[in-house]
């Protein structure tokens, strides 16, 4: 019997996805695949719509004691097998699944895989070298193909991992968030500055764009789904992070603080009252769950010191920022209203500039995509003492290298007020400087482009039209082109 997905017609974009899925599907791959993701990204429905029309079974494991999780799945697998399966272990229920394609080709997806494994690490070894020896002994005779899913990256990527004995059995799909690009039928405004918005709460998780991404005002999605105690998504990372962590109150510490932009691991040890030599372990976690990125500037060797964290995920930084400080009170009486306007009206450009400057990045990586091979952003300290008082540091928020010299610098203004030429004279006078002297080395054509949200004055429009090493780009310019 076929699978069908009833939300099938309802399913949008990660064709990329499906077709890898597709090519797994025909190919000669013998495999099991690996197929993980944060959750809520939406590999549910992205194997679902895979498995529509297709000869396939589904388990979903639990977190369940091993005798209540093999007795659920036993259950399930009753209709496929004629019979109800006596399983006494996971190797021999993956047996029993290769067994399943026996006489004609079968898709099989275990979701959340990690449940099914223990947590101890001998005992874990050892059943996975079970699994390994049912793989070696029943794939080749089977025309199952086995997806093994799960949202605890780190555990799914260990799979793979040197001395990991699924190690060269699994074939890897990780299922990333949505770019702007791709989210773009779940995002309903037709207004730039609204849609850039609009994607900078939301993020690019399946889930929260379905929320979020359309039905009214942004103010009206975000009152109604996130800020009040009954909304869809009020508790909803909280719910999703204590899934996947032990003693949550380091890591909800972290990430709040993490939610007003990025620091260094000793601002973020000051701030919440913490050893930065006891922090190591827990943003070492949250990056392998990639909850958090570690950034450096674009010259920067992997362990320079100047590297900073921040929250990857739009959505869970505005969550940290303006609903989990405020829950009790919401919950308490505090309206919905009241608080998205005295509390996120008044800094939600100060929190969508930061999305605003990674489409920047992206929008000349796809533009001028033939002259560079990196783009990031930098800062490092200031060369001129007459800088703004105080001022010992300085940044850009695009640079682009290639061929070991930097071709573009890019500025980026989320602001109500258009960019001016001075503008420019801050990047010639302070910023391109200090670039120097951090030993970058600056192309004779390098190309100064200001992205901006508001347009530009005369005054910068006019020096534009003068040098052709300056270019302006615009909200709507920007995501036509991203």
């Amino acid at each position: 019997m076929n699978y069908s997905f009833p939300a099938s017609a309802h399913f949008v974009n990660r064709a990329d996805d499906l077709d890898a899925l597709e090519r797994w599907w025909e190919g000669a791959d013998r495999n099991a695949l690996n197929l993980y993701g944060r959750r809520r990204v939406g590999k549910s429905w992205l194997f679902r719509k895979f498995a529509d029309g297709k000869p396939a079974t589904i388990l979903v494991a639990e977190r369940l004691a091993q005798g209540s999780q093999l007795s659920r799945l036993s259950s399930a697998l009753e209709q496929d097998l004629g019979f109800t399966p006596q399983i006494s272990d996971v190797p021999q229920l993956v047996r029993l699944l290769y067994q399943l394609g026996r006489e004609s080709k079968r898709l099989v997806v275990l979701d959340e895989f990690p449940y099914l494994l223990p947590r101890a690490e001998v005992a874990r070894d050892e059943v996975l070298t079970a699994i390994q020896a049912v793989m070696e002994e029943e794939r080749d005779q089977s025309n199952t193909k086995l997806i093994l899913c799960g949202s605890h990256i780190g555990s799914m990527q260990a799979l793979m991992s040197e001395g990991c004995a699924l190690r060269g059995r699994l074939t890897p799909l990780n299922v990333t968030p949505m770019t702007i690009a791709e989210a773009g039928p779940l995002l309903t405004d037709t207004d730039p500055e609204k849609r850039i918005e609009r994607f900078a709460v939301a993020g690019g998780m399946a889930r929260y764009l379905a929320e979020l991404g359309s039905g009214g005002t942004l103010r009206a999605r975000v009152c109604a789904q996130l800020l009040d105690h009954r909304g869809a998504l009020f508790n909803d990372p909280r719910e999703v992070l204590e899934q996947e962590l032990e003693q949550v109150a380091t890591y909800f510490s972290i990430l709040q603080e993490l939610s007003s932009g990025h620091k260094s691991a000793g601002e973020i040890a000051a701030a919440i009252g913490m050893k930065v030599t006891s922090l190591g372990r827990p943003l070492d976690t949250l990056r392998d769950m990639k909850v958090i990125d570690r950034y450096t500037p674009i010259n920067a060797r992997p362990e320079h010191t100047k590297s900073r964290y921040g929250i990857a995920d739009p959505f869970l930084r505005f969550w940290f920022r303006f609903v989990f400080p405020f829950q009790e009170d919401l919950s308490s009486g505090l309206a919905a209203g009241s608080l998205y306007d005295l509390e996120i009206a008044p800094n939600l450009a100060d929190h969508v500039a930061p999305v605003f400057e990674a489409l920047c990045r992206t929008w000349v990586r796809s533009n001028r995509g033939e002259k560079i091979s990196r783009v990031a952003s930098w800062w490092g300290p200031t060369t001129k003492t007459g800088r703004d008082a105080g001022r010992s540091s300085e940044e850009i928020d695009v640079v682009a290298t290639g061929a070991g010299r930097v071709r573009v610098i890019g500025e980026c203004k989320w602001t109500t007020a258009p960019p001016s030429v001075s503008l420019l004279a801050a990047l010639d006078d302070y910023k391109i400087p200090a670039l120097r002297a951090d030993k970058l080395r600056i192309a004779r054509d390098c190309e100064k482009i200001i992205f901006s949200r508001s347009g530009f004055t005369d005054g910068l429009i006019a020096a534009a039209a003068k040098d052709s090493s300056i270019s302006l780009v615009a909200a709507a310019d920007l995501l036509s082109g991203i």
